[in-house]
């Protein structure tokens, strides 16, 4: 039977995050393995991979503000002229769709190596944004990719915006997205933590299930994100997840660590891990 699922490979797995446009080869070249076993243990998965951008997606993005939009024009400005502030944006915008870029051919790159048969989509190319949000995207390629048995590659990027002129769309906003067009069965948030936690960075109350009636009870202790993160930390990928989670009662969300060996495939092929996202 075949079944639909999405796959984050979070920003903080595949870079280090403390250390900026550092990509963890080593890392990229084991989650690729293991999503090659995965694929031939179940030939009837379908697969859609999205990763963040990591150490260097956030670095160019929280210094030139590139996800807040463009600065209001001054008043006094002709239509068509801009001033330093909007070049100094659209230069940001350009250097994060650089490093997002990059990462992604080091993604791109691992996963060839194991043998999976991938192409890169990049939102960048075919997404545009209202307010923040996706308002076009047309997902024939992913669809058709999917159904060549060729996994589609997503990621954090800049995207045009019809208001704010330009914004970042996590990979978290893309799937967001995507559930309501594709309808997959799981989705697969991959990072660092091994669940999420009731008190984090105490990291001492794992818990097991989030659902929307539980987590306002518990959402002020999930916090942020390790490392830079311009997209919101745990708690904003919670809350999205939930909302999902609401629209479509027959669709799970995992939260899990992508660090312990075999994790990957064990997730993938159905083990639940982590924290438990559901209605």
């Amino acid at each position: 039977m075949q079944e639909l699922v999405f796959l984050k490979l979070g920003g903080s797995l595949i870079t280090d995050k403390a250390q900026p446009y550092t990509p963890l080869l080593d890392v990229m070249d084991d989650l690729a393995i293991q999503i090659k076993t995965a694929l031939q243990t179940n030939p009837e998965l379908r697969l859609v991979i999205g990763h963040g951008a990591g150490s260097f997606g956030h670095v160019p993005a929280s210094e030139y503000h590139t996800r807040n939009g463009l600065p209001p024009r001054p008043t006094q400005l002709a239509y068509r002229e801009r001033d330093d502030t909007q070049d100094n944006y659209w230069m940001g915008f350009a250097e994060v769709w650089y490093q997002a870029s990059t990462l992604n051919r080091f993604v791109m790159k691992a996963l060839h190596k194991a043998d999976v048969r991938v192409i890169a989509l990049p939102p960048s190319a075919s997404v545009i944004a209202s307010s923040g949000q996706v308002f076009l995207w047309d997902t024939t390629p992913i669809r058709m990719a999917l159904a060549s048995g060729i996994v589609p590659v997503i990621f954090g990027d800049v995207v045009f915006d019809e208001v704010h002129g330009g914004t970042i769309l996590s990979t978290e906003d893309l799937f967001g997205h995507l559930a309501k067009a594709l309808h997959p069965d799981r989705i697969l948030l991959a990072g660092l933590e091994a669940a999420v936690w009731e008190d984090f960075p105490a990291r001492t109350k794992k818990i097991e299930t989030i659902t929307p009636e539980s987590f306002e009870a518990i959402s002020a202790g999930v916090g942020k994100s390790h490392g830079a993160d311009v997209t919101g930390g745990m708690e904003s990928k919670v809350r999205l997840m939930l909302d999902l989670a609401a629209e479509n009662s027959a669709l799970t969300v995992q939260i899990f660590s992508g660090t312990k060996p075999g994790n990957i495939v064990r997730a993938l092929t159905g083990e639940v891990l982590g924290t438990l996202i559901k209605t």
